[in-house]
């Protein structure tokens, strides 16, 4: 059964950081690209950051470029998305999600290339 479970959210003050996981299981994790999205209340799903398979190639939207930063250990089926500065917008659920690496050499931060997603966890941002 395939299960992406988010993890690490949490109420932060404006500046703060946070570190969120995401663990795979139930598919063969170091063939899929792993991405990060969120969405606020009333707004559109955002795709915040991506990492390919084996890592080496990740993305990041302009709005969490240079405060965030995605990362992954195979060896644990594990991606990490530490958020640093973190700003009152940055409040969202978050979600990871999985699309089977095909063309080796991009990932995707569009929800419509996924295969799996998470239930998400819930970052908000507050002072």
């Amino acid at each position: 059964q395939v299960q992406l479970v988010e993890s690490g959210g949490g109420l932060v003050q404006p500046g703060g950081s946070l570190r969120l996981s995401c663990a795979a299981s139930g598919f063969t994790f170091d063939r899929y690209n792993i991405g990060w999205f969120r969405q606020a209340p009333g707004k559109e799903r955002e795709g915040v950051s991506c990492i390919r398979s084996r890592g080496g190639i990740t993305d990041y939207a302009d709005s969490v470029k240079g405060r965030f930063t995605i990362s992954r250990d195979n060896a644990k089926n594990t991606v990490y998305l530490q958020m640093n500065s973190l700003k009152p917008e940055d409040t969202a659920v978050y979600y990871c999600a999985a699309d089977r690496d095909v063309l080796g050499y991009y990932c995707s931060r569009y929800d419509y290339d996924m295969d799996f997603w998470g239930k998400g966890t819930l970052v908000t941002v507050s002072s």
